[in-house]
């Protein structure tokens, strides 16, 4: 399922245009994205929480030239799954 796809079911299951579940998917993204480049975490009970994770700095190496590199430390999003969720996969 692409995000088209995603937009196509919501409008179904929702009975609102294809306009308006646009707009409404790109809203729930936009807050997932503003609330973790701000810091926080978005928790969707039984879905999952979304949150941002320090990755240290670390030493890794070009598997062309066998040369070793630095990699610097980073932020990054991080996706854990509920447990209705994992249920609901899993049956």
């Amino acid at each position: 399922m692409n995000k088209s796809d995603l937009i196509a079911a919501v409008a179904e299951q929702a009975s609102l245009t294809k306009a308006q579940a646009n707009a409404a998917v790109e809203a729930m993204i936009d807050s997932i994205v503003a609330t973790l480049k701000n810091g926080g975490e978005v928790r969707l009970v039984g879905f999952g929480t979304f949150q941002v994770v320090n990755r240290a700095a670390g030493v890794g190496r070009n598997l062309r030239t066998g040369q070793t590199i630095k990699i610097p430390a980073s932020k990054t999003p991080k996706f854990k799954a509920g447990q209705v969720l994992k249920d609901a996969v899993n049956k």
